[in-house]
């Protein structure tokens, strides 16, 4: 996968001022997927040849007894442990704090590359440059200095960052997982949900576990099995931590952790605690699946100490799809992982949707179902000019991405792509995330360039 990035810092350093120039500025940095907008703490660059995912974290302020900047520091800590490189942010008006000195010995117990940033540097004077001397005291190497309101100094962060990433892995910038045959499944979710219970029901129900897949790396965390005659590979986010940690009872930052297995997972099963619904959360990391373009499965654990009664689930099921509405495809399962109820029916959704997530639909078919949709749903109005869809084709799959060809790509209302999405999966019965692109025809743009000159004259 990606390599993790942590910007951490005691408050009000300028971490979340570092972390929206990061992804606000034009620096190669990789756009959103159309999709659910969330408070996002993440998010993919690319720089020097290397895509990496950065993580902001709330302040960082060890030992302190106040409940709110205990979950700060844990969340901090928790990106610590899951990342590669470490951003150390500081405030270089102030110079170095107790808190900074505090930070700076659990990076060094840490032992991951960090690089601190001395921020709020407005100007490169040697004046300025020399309020870092100080920085190198705290014996964590190389001190940059920067202003992350103003950019300076922000391409040379980005320049270390790449520097002090470990070395690149086979198919680590590749959008989705290798096409060996193998089913990957994520199992996702808050702490304490039931999520390795799972994995061990389904080890247990249909083990037939090979002792080796071949070209996959066998880690403690990743179980291999066969399930119906198709190799799976289950992932548990709960053991990517070799050992015990705070970040274990960490429930606001676990997509975190999910982030590290999304990237190699065809599927991800999202386990929701029957008992304790979090819906923000359980949003998060099911907007985290939508957003990678990966299927998803989502499980409602622990029914069995609900209720067995038909309409209370029916009930239960469309509060979720309404809370949930922007993966509404996503096949609901309610199952109790500790008795092996439904266990099963986890596993034929998560084989069927990874056979999806690889669909590939024939072109003409393609074009008689757009001949459909423009006679049943014209096209909108576009820069007062009808809009004109001339051809549809699959550009790829993992996830299904299809390509339409137009006269006014950057202006399709999202009311329409939206309809467009929706014929797809009707048509082809797809449960999984669909990317849509528009492009013009080639040489359109010839073509308006040769108008331009007529029409000028013509006024």
């Amino acid at each position: 996968m990606k390599p993790l990035v942590a910007i951490v810092g005691r408050p009000n350093v300028g971490k979340s001022t570092l972390f929206n120039r990061l992804i606000g500025r034009r620096l190669a940095l990789v756009e959103d997927q159309p999709g659910v907008t969330r408070d996002r703490h993440y998010a993919d660059a690319e720089w020097g040849g290397r895509a990496f995912t950065f993580i902001d974290t709330g302040g960082f302020v060890p030992g302190e007894k106040d409940s709110l900047l205990t979950q700060v520091r844990e969340q901090a800590q928790l990106a610590v442990e899951e990342c590669d490189v470490i951003i150390f942010v500081t405030d270089g008006r102030e110079g170095v704090t107790g808190a900074d000195e505090a930070v700076a010995k659990y990076l060094r117990k840490s032992g991951k590359p960090v690089i601190v940033a001395v921020n709020k540097l407005d100007t490169t004077s040697g004046q300025m440059q020399s309020l870092t001397a100080d920085f190198y005291k705290m014996g964590l190497g190389e001190v940059h200095a920067m202003s992350a309101e103003h950019g300076l100094g922000v391409p040379g962060l980005f320049d270390e960052v790449v520097e002090k990433l470990p070395p690149k892995q086979e198919g680590e910038d590749a959008e989705a997982p290798p096409d060996d045959g193998i089913i990957r499944v994520a199992i996702i979710g808050r702490p304490n949900v039931g999520k390795s219970t799972l994995v061990n029901a389904i080890l247990k129900e249909k083990r037939v576990v090979a002792s080796e897949i071949p070209g996959t790396t066998r880690d403690p965390i990743d179980s291999p099995l066969t399930y119906k005659d198709r190799k799976v590979l289950l992932t548990d986010t709960a053991g990517i931590r070799r050992k015990k940690t705070i970040a274990h009872q960490v429930e606001k930052y676990s997509v975190i952790a999910a982030l590290k297995v999304m990237e190699r997972s065809d599927v991800a099963v999202l386990l929701m605690d029957a008992t304790e619904p979090a819906v923000d959360q359980d949003a998060k990391l099911a907007g985290l699946a939508e957003e990678r373009g990966r299927a998803l499965v989502i499980v409602v654990n622990k029914w069995d100490l609900i209720d067995a009664d038909q309409r209370r689930q029916e009930a239960f099921r469309e509060s979720l799809r309404h809370s949930l509405k922007f993966v509404g495809y996503a096949p609901i399962i309610f199952t109790s992982a500790l008795t092996g109820s439904k266990v099963e029916k986890v596993m034929d959704a998560a084989v069927e949707l990874a056979e999806q997530f690889r669909f590939r639909a024939p072109t003409p078919q393609l074009n008689r179902l757009l001949e459909y949709m423009v006679d049943n749903h014209p096209a909108p109005i576009v820069r007062s000019k009808p809009l004109r869809l001339y051809y549809i084709t699959q550009v790829t799959s993992a996830p299904p991405t299809f390509a339409l060809t137009c006269n006014h790509p950057e202006g399709v209302p999202d009311m329409y792509k939206r309809y467009i999405t929706n014929q797809l999966r009707k048509t082809f019965d797809l449960r999984v995330p669909i990317r849509l692109v528009f492009r013009d025809r080639p040489g359109q743009a010839k073509r308006a360039a040769r108008k331009k000159p007529h029409l000028q004259h013509k006024h």
